[in-house]
């Protein structure tokens, strides 16, 4: 089971990849700045219980963290500390973050922080290979006991077989997907499967989780709704386990 914790909401666009993301094109009908960061209502959902008590995200839940803004976006540092005292206190939900600022991983953390929560998983996103070999080197280097690595929206093909060379015994996955909406730019499937054999390669988990909308397939583009990216990524049967 999962849930969604968007502790805060609202982000600066970082680089090519933020270009047409989701939560400006949302705001967007709705007339709300998205550069505006701010606390959410949600902000202490780990931390809610219900009327006998208990708390209202049952123990066990994968929490998606932080999905309409970077956890470590610059406006939210003091919030963070908060978030991470819930984290803490919450060792039996395991968080899920994605992030494109790798290099403001150390502000605010917590000082028990030590080699890593046991809970927290992180995922560096990277759409390119300019922004691959920017992050990971700083990425890959950060005390994080679970770390992944996401190509979304993937924008080209990206080489990563230094870093899965050097660190792949802690690098847990790779994920890789295509952009949606109606400005999405193409996927094309000769990129997905380029990854998905580096990591064979160096034996490191692969999952294709979305074509996006506009899917290139030996040549020819498909435009595939949104509630077929998914279904259409897992039909193509390239995912991989690492070997044990």
């Amino acid at each position: 089971m999962s849930v969604m914790w968007n502790c805060w909401h609202g982000c600066t666009k970082l680089s090519a990849g933020c270009l047409n993301c989701y939560m400006y094109r949302r705001d967007a009908m709705y007339g709300k700045d998205s550069t505006v960061a701010a606390k959410t209502s949600a902000f202490r959902l780990p931390l809610r219980r219900n009327r006998q008590g208990q708390y209202k995200v049952p123990s066990g839940e994968l929490v998606y963290t932080c999905f309409t803004s970077d956890f470590f976006l610059e406006e939210a540092d003091e919030w963070r500390k908060e978030a991470w005292e819930m984290i803490r206190l919450r060792s039996d939900l395991t968080f899920f973050i994605i992030t494109k600022r790798p290099d403001r991983f150390y502000v605010s953390l917590p000082k028990d922080w030590g080699d890593g929560y046991d809970n927290v998983c992180i995922s560096c996103t990277c759409e390119s290979q300019y922004t691959a070999d920017l992050r990971l080197p700083i990425f890959l280097e950060l005390p994080i006991k679970h770390k992944s690595i996401t190509h979304e929206p993937m924008l080209q093909k990206i080489n990563i077989r230094k870093y899965l060379r050097e660190y792949g015994s802690q690098i847990e996955s790779v994920s890789c997907g295509g952009e949606s909406g109606p400005d999405a730019r193409p996927c094309d499937y000769a990129w997905v499967l380029d990854t998905m054999l580096q990591c064979v390669e160096y034996n490191v988990s692969f999952f294709f989780h979305q074509t996006g909308a506009n899917f290139i397939r030996a040549g020819r583009l498909y435009h595939i709704e949104r509630k077929d990216q998914h279904l259409q990524a897992a039909k193509a049967g390239i995912d991989f386990t690492r070997a044990v």
